[in-house]
């Protein structure tokens, strides 16, 4: 499952590009020097990278909270559907609507990146990155899905890492060098992403089915704790 996490970030590039593709134009890079411009991005990389890092964090920490219950399986499937119904049926993103708090803080956010990105100082870079990891984004929300089905914080938090350093290729190059993809061919990648976002929904769904399949989904190994209890517990025997 974290290997889905780079192939949806490097799938989910191309989309990046035109969500975030005009923030990271904007840099202040420094045009004169090569290797000064190279740091400067993957400074940016690195602040998108550790914003989702923490977000992976958070919602492993839900997933974790869940599957104490035992409902892992059931979340995993629950995930994977989730994902199917917002690939297709386009018209339910818009009930994850956001509040007038949210949007307030959201506005706050966008002032924020604004004043950053009038600054050239070393840290701007970073600064820039780490708050563009927060804005909305629906991709973003898909592989946040995958960090709750994880289970796992460590493991929530690596699955948006992993998302993350597979936005790099493509958002690098694109920085690097300007908007070099047709639009012909976009077009042809964004059709793409759904399809693969359905596969791995599938994949989240069969994982919590436990059909034995090895590395696809494999056995929930259930334990009988009362069992283990009568092992362990030592027993108890009244003399006369």
């Amino acid at each position: 499952m974290l290997l889905s996490a780079l192939i949806f970030g490097l799938l989910g590039s191309f989309h990046c590009i035109g969500m975030c593709g005009p923030i990271a134009f904007l840099l202040p890079l420094d045009r004169d020097h090569k290797g000064k411009r190279l740091l400067q991005i993957l400074l940016y990389h690195s602040g998108r990278i550790f914003s989702y890092s923490i977000i992976g964090l958070a919602f492993g920490i839900v997933g974790k909270g869940l599957s104490l219950f035992g409902l892992q399986q059931q979340l995993s499937i629950i995930t994977g559907v989730i994902m199917l119904i917002l690939v297709l049926i386009p018209n339910s993103k818009n009930y994850f609507n956001f509040s007038s708090s949210g949007l307030r803080m959201i506005g706050k956010l966008k002032n924020s990146l604004g004043r950053e990105l009038r600054k050239k100082r070393p840290d701007t870079f970073f600064t820039v990155g780490f708050l563009n990891g927060f804005l909305p984004c629906g991709l973003v929300y898909m592989a946040v899905f995958g960090a709750i089905a994880s289970g796992n914080a460590f493991e929530g938090s690596l699955y948006m890492m992993l998302f993350g350093l597979g936005t790099i290729p493509l958002m690098t190059s694109a920085i690097w060098i300007g908007n070099f993809i047709s639009l012909k061919t976009r077009r042809y990648i964004r059709k793409a992403i759904p399809v693969f976002v359905g596969i791995i929904a599938i994949m989240f769904i069969l994982r919590g089915m436990g059909l034995d399949i090895p590395y696809l989904s494999p056995k929930q190994q259930t334990e009988n704790v009362s069992s283990q209890f009568e092992c362990h517990t030592p027993i108890l025997t009244s003399k006369s």
